[in-house]
């Protein structure tokens, strides 16, 4: 699967600091290698990995960075996500909101 579609879970990646920009404190092995990040979320709009992309995770932020998996596993062994539990907190999220008294 090399396209996802809008609200497809993901995981981006970016580089956050050149290895030449990490703070001079860092252990020297630390030094050699850029500080980089990976972040999973659902895609705003279709993609192809690679495609530099915007993701909302679920505390609601909106991040940047390159297609980097589809449908990524948490490499703790809990296994593959299920689709449907991940749209469950977002959609409680709405009717909370929906509902809310002012």
């Amino acid at each position: 699967m090399n396209k996802a579609t809008a609200g497809s879970w993901v995981e981006i990646f970016q580089t956050v600091l050149e290895a030449d920009k990490r703070a001079p404190q860092v252990p020297d092995d630390t030094k050699k290698v850029p500080l980089e990040l990976k972040v999973k979320g659902f895609l705003v709009e279709a993609a192809e990995l690679g495609e530099e992309v915007e993701i909302k995770t679920f505390a609601g932020r909106k991040l940047k960075g390159k297609l980097n998996k589809i449908e990524p596993a948490y490499e703790h062994k809990f296994g593959r996500p299920i689709l449907e539990i991940l749209k469950v907190g977002p959609q409680i999220r709405e009717i909370l909101a929906e509902n809310e008294v002012e």
